[in-house]
């Protein structure tokens, strides 16, 4: 039909697509649009508890993605194998984020034209909390959509202002996040001045936490809960009202109100 799209949503690990985009992902497959899931790693570098190690921290997390994007009504799921760089450490060689961005973008090229792509997702250019992956993701996306031809590219964000909030309450809790302090994210993420669309997904928290809940590795580590674990804890109507929108800044567009719609520069396009 004219008014369903295809969008491409481009991360970094398995999880990235629950914890910034998973109600965003579960409205636009439920309001008919097809939503494909395009992965750069398999997190085989990120922190879980030793439990999981033992099969292959790989092996475990692709199994979840699966999980998370069969709840989210994602159509399709591509992986693209590349090497997880650690959210720490030096950049082991061949790692995803030390890849010339050409080489980094080309299966993502790809997999626009052969889909069709109307609409590309990737992170802001910190990526995020700063992950050397996610700034990858920022910059081959954005490489990938102009060679492609991709009409409408969409950076998956944070409004900074209100994660700062949300940081300072942790601050306050002893021991909850120890490492996690206030001015750590006083570049992360994004502005609220830059932040042009703020989509609603209450309605959709149910398949949110599922999807949260399918990445059960990253929800604590030998060192104790994770950010993931954590939200898990809260109750239904907590997790609703504090996760029940989610922020992307629009490639081109001026911000103003914030649009609920993120495909709203395609549909004036269309003349509709």
């Amino acid at each position: 039909m004219a008014d369903r799209f295809t969008l491409v949503a481009f991360h970094a690990h398995p999880d990235d697509e629950a914890l910034l985009m998973g109600g965003t992902l579960a409205r636009l497959a439920a309001e008919g649009h097809r939503v494909v899931l395009a992965v750069a790693t398999d997190g085989e570098a990120g922190l879980a508890s030793s439990s999981y190690q033992a099969g292959g921290l790989a092996t475990v997390r692709r199994d979840e993605l699966d999980r998370s994007a069969a709840v989210l009504g994602c159509a399709r799921v591509v992986r693209f194998g590349f090497k997880d760089s650690g959210s720490s450490g030096p950049v082991v060689d061949g790692a995803f984020s030390a890849l010339p961005v050409e080489r980094a973008a080309a299966p993502l090229i790809d997999l626009l034209r052969e889909e069709r792509a109307d609409a590309l997702t990737v992170y802001d250019p910190a990526g995020g909390y700063g992950h050397p992956d996610h700034r990858q993701v920022h910059q081959a996306g954005t490489y990938a959509a102009a060679r492609a031809g991709t009409p409408l590219v969409l950076e998956a964000t944070i409004d900074r202002r209100l994660i700062q909030r949300l940081v300072r309450l942790v601050e306050l809790i002893p021991g909850v996040l120890p490492a996690v302090h206030t001015a750590d994210y006083d570049h992360a993420y994004s502005p609220s001045a830059s932040i042009t669309h703020r989509v609603d997904v209450r309605a959709y928290s149910r398949q949110k936490r599922q999807a949260f809940e399918a990445h059960a590795s990253q929800a604590s580590s030998d060192g104790g809960a994770r950010t993931l674990g954590l939200l898990l804890k809260l109750p239904t109507w907590l997790f609703r009202r504090m996760l029940g929108r989610e922020w992307y800044v629009e490639h081109g567009r001026t911000p103003g109100t914030p649009l609920d719609d993120v495909f709203a520069s395609l549909r004036r396009g269309r003349g509709w």
